[in-house]
């Protein structure tokens, strides 16, 4: 969709313009000039009528010979004559060089190793430029490719075309050219709003404030086609630039009218009802999209009060401040404003950022890098079209809120002419600065004297952002500023740097790497070879040792063979001595448990024998039992009286008593230890007991160092008393059962395996008893007790056995038998000496 243009005043004088085409060289000693003119009466030269002396430095701008290709835009004051009055052409030229070399026919004048021309066209409107710079560009590359440049035959073709197209209206600005041909320039309003973000909206209202711009660049095509991007946004200005090639010039002014109808179906007819275009180029006013250094002296001039000027030379740069009240810097993308009152109209307001923000969003939502004049969505939003329709509704909101402005100022007193719709000041939200600054310029004054008062009613008074600062603006400010910030082009250019770093880094530790572990390669080797050679020469010693080793034992096993086995006799001897001694602490300890309980038990049966009736007191064989005792232990016999005769005082109604041995160790001729069974005592009671309980007392070696003496009482349920036996001894008695075991009797003592413990039975059952012989009566061979015969006791026992002996009272007491019964002394040494004889056997 295209804008339409602004219908203007008569452009009658123009009209009849023949666009024309020059050849400009670059001489080497005279420097650029005007070869040759298409389009021109024979016998005319432009240069010298319209005095376009500046026409040369225009069309070869500064830095193009740094290009393959470029082109430059410019303006040329035509001066009145017979067929109108002074005006300005447009003009726009296309520069290229080549190699002298590759010239067919090279002149003589050609002393430089490249050739550089420029074909130029000058025409009375730039609003076609966009269609024209293409074919421009054709032409002259097809025309260089000839590299014959006497042969000019194409360029002649060319200027007759455009001669044609003038005729016919098309493309150069004809009558019928109002269809609107804007688009035609090629200009790209996107890439202007992509490049300068809200900052776009303060070039506008710059540009409509009329200070003196200045832009700078290198690249002279992007320089103009900026400045053309910046005034197209005015509607239909391109189309009305008829006055900028010079101070002087105001012809739109004065052929200027007010229009007095309306079509509201018709825009074009509503954009010039509003009074567009806002006319920045009038008197004392100057465009130059591209101005030589040549030119300074008008720029200087005190005719000149404005411009927007572009140029390529940094010398321009140096003396900004005398210049130019803003400098607009398109190499570096700033805008530095060096007036101070320019700096505080220029701020914008609330609204005013709003509105230019949301259009910025639009454009880098849409952007495409590899097309940036079209959005990459294909849609309208975003689009050229878009942008322009954008600014082309903030102007008609301006002059609105201006007119209503200028109203209220006049019927401040009366609320009736005011709207009710609209509340306070609407030209506020554009900046109260902007708007009193703008007052104060030529173009409101021609606006304001051209344009209807009510202008309100017919555009609504209102911003088209209106409102208080929200947080949407905030939101929209912090992503404005990180665009600002080129966080994403400060990011990728730290990728890439990183990335080589990385690169280099990788590769510099990989080289480390690689000759670490050459270096550790080549120390596990050697280290590997003096191992092996390490090893080899150990096992050469080793083996060398060994073998002295082996002879030296040889040696050793002949010379003292027989020291080795005297030795290891010696050793197995101690072994056994030290078995020995072992054992026989332990029977010792054993023996004095055993010992302990005899006489727990003796303490219990002295008490029960008290509360009997008295039996008689039994009778002692003191000559067989020292005899015994003799024989078996003389060392260790217990109450000897040293005549021989062994004592012991017999208990009450209890019986026998037990005495405790404890068994001694005594060497033998070869220094070994022995054990020998002690008898302590035999005792026998008389038979003058009513009832008798024979009782026999067995003695036997001690197994395992240790000895037992056993009580004769039959503490048995069976009757039989209880009797230890070794195996050594090979006596039959009664067996040994748990209850035995379960009473104490032999508390601590552990069976030895293969023995046994037998109780003899006596009194009417008889058994072969360790006492006994065959055939003997068990009635007369044991001791004896008859109940109710009283029995004396021995007043003469030691005082030591006064704890085994049982009060009766003295007329109880009988003396004891003078003979013990028959057999029992007899028995008892033949015993003794079958156990003598046993243990020595053992």
């Amino acid at each position: 969709m295209s804008v339409p243009p602004t219908p203007t005043a008569d452009k009658g004088p123009r009209q009849g313009f023949v666009p024309l085409v020059a050849v400009v060289d670059f001489h080497h000693a005279r420097g650029p000039e005007v070869e040759r003119w298409f389009g021109v009466d024979e016998g005319r030269d432009p240069i010298v009528e319209w005095d376009w002396g500046l026409l040369p430095f225009m069309a070869l701008s500064d830095g193009a010979h740094a290009l393959s290709e470029d082109f430059s835009y410019f303006t040329l004051l035509r001066p009145a004559t017979d067929a109108g009055p002074a005006t300005s052409l447009f003009g726009i030229s296309c520069t290229r060089q080549i190699d002298s070399s590759q010239l067919l026919n090279r002149p003589a004048d050609v002393t430089r190793s490249t050739v550089q021309k420029a074909v130029v066209v000058v025409a009375d409107s730039p609003h076609h430029f966009g269609v024209l710079r293409e074919r421009l560009s054709v032409v002259t590359k097809a025309w260089f490719a000839q590299r014959e440049f006497t042969d000019v035959d194409i360029l002649r073709r060319f200027q007759e075309s455009l001669a044609d197209d003038k005729k016919r209206g098309l493309s150069v600005g004809g009558a019928d050219d109002q269809d609107s041909r804007d688009q035609y320039l090629g200009l790209s309003l996107r890439e202007l709003v992509h490049e300068f973000r809200w900052q776009t909206l303060v070039l506008l209202k710059c540009a409509l404030l009329q200070p003196k711009m200045l832009f700078f660049g290198t690249r002279c095509e992007r320089l103009c086609l900026t400045q053309f991007s910046l005034i197209s946004l005015i509607p239909g200005l391109l189309r009305n630039l008829q006055d900028s090639a010079g101070p002087d010039l105001d012809s739109y002014e004065r052929t200027l009218v007010t229009p007095t109808s309306l079509r509201t179906s018709d825009r074009n007819s509503l954009l010039t009802y509003m009074g567009l275009p806002l006319q920045i180029f009038g008197k004392g006013s100057l465009f130059g999209p591209y101005t030589p250094l040549q030119q300074l002296d008008v720029l200087a001039d005190k005719g000149t009060k404005s411009y927007i000027v572009g140029s390529t030379n940094s010398l321009l740069l140096q003396q900004r401040d005398r210049y130019s009240d803003i400098l607009v810097n398109l190499d570096e993308g700033t805008i530095n404003i060096t007036s101070p009152s320019l700096r505080t109209a220029l701020q914008l307001s609330t609204p005013d950022r709003r509105w230019i923000d949301f259009i910025t969003q639009n454009v880098y939502e849409t952007w495409d890098d590899a097309n940036p004049s079209r959005p990459k969505t294909m849609g309208y939003v975003g689009s050229e079209e878009f942008i322009r329709m954008q600014f082309e509704e903030y102007l008609l909101a301006l002059l609105s809120s201006v007119k209503y402005r200028a109203h209220l100022a006049k019927h401040a007193n009366n609320p009736r002419m005011l709207l009710p719709d609209v509340e306070g000041d609407p030209s506020l939200d554009f900046g109260s600065d902007f708007v009193d600054a703008w007052t104060l310029t030529d173009n409101y004054r021609i606006w304001n004297t051209h344009t209807d008062s009510h202008l309100f009613d017919i555009v609504e008074p209102r911003h088209p952002c209106a409102g208080g600062f929200t947080l949407e603006d905030i939101q929209r400010r912090i992503a404005q500023q990180v665009q600002e910030l080129h966080w994403d082009e400060r990011l990728a250019q730290g990728k890439e740097v990183l990335g080589r770093n990385l690169a280099a880094g990788r590769e510099k530790a990989s080289s480390w790497f690689n000759k670490l572990y050459a270096d550790v390669e080549a120390l596990r080797e050697a280290q590997r070879k003096k191992s092996e050679e390490s090893k080899k020469e150990q096992q050469n010693g080793q083996g060398q040792q060994q073998q002295q080793q082996q002879e030296k034992q040889q040696q050793q096993q002949q010379q003292g063979g027989d020291q080795t086995t005297g030795t290891g006799v010696t050793e197995i001897a101690g072994g056994a001595q030290r078995t020995l001694n072992t054992v026989g602490s332990k029977a010792g300890a054993f023996v004095n448990s055993w010992a302990a309980w005899a006489g727990e038990k003796r303490r219990g049966w002295g008490a029960r024998s008290a509360s009997s009736t008295p039996l008689a007191s039994p009778t002692v064989d003191t000559s067989a039992a020292a005899a015994a005792g003799a024989a078996l232990s003389p060392r260790n016999s217990m109450s000897n009286d040293g005549s021989g005769n062994e004592s012991k005082r017999a208990s009450g109604i209890a019986g026998w008593t037990a005495s405790w041995g404890r068994a001694s160790g005594s060497k033998n001729k070869n220094g070994s230890n022995s054990n020998r069974a002690s008898i302590a005592s035999i005792v026998t009671a008389p038979a003058a007991s009513t009832a008798t309980a024979p009782i026999t007392i067995t003695t036997t070696p001690a197994a395992e160092g240790y000895e037992i003496v056993s009580s004769g009482r039959d503490d048995s349920e069976d009757g039989r008393p209880v009797t230890a036996s070794s195996d050594a001894s090979k006596r039959t008695t009664g067996d040994y059962s748990e209850e035995h075991a379960k009473r104490g009797l032999l508390e601590g003592y552990s069976q030895p395996e293969g023995q046994q413990v037998r109780l003899p039975l006596v009194g009417g059952r008889a058994e072969e008893g360790p006492g006994l012989k065959e055939g003997d009566d068990p009635a007369t061979t044991t001791t004896s007790r008859t109940k109710g015969a009283g029995a004396s006791r021995d007043d003469s026992d030691d005082d030591d056995d006064d704890d085994d002996d049982v009060d009766t009272p003295a007329a109880e007491k009988k003396p004891p038998s003078s003979s013990p019964p028959a057999g029992a002394s007899d028995a008892l040494a033949a015993e003794a000496a079958q156990a003598q004889e046993a243990w020595e056997k053992r």
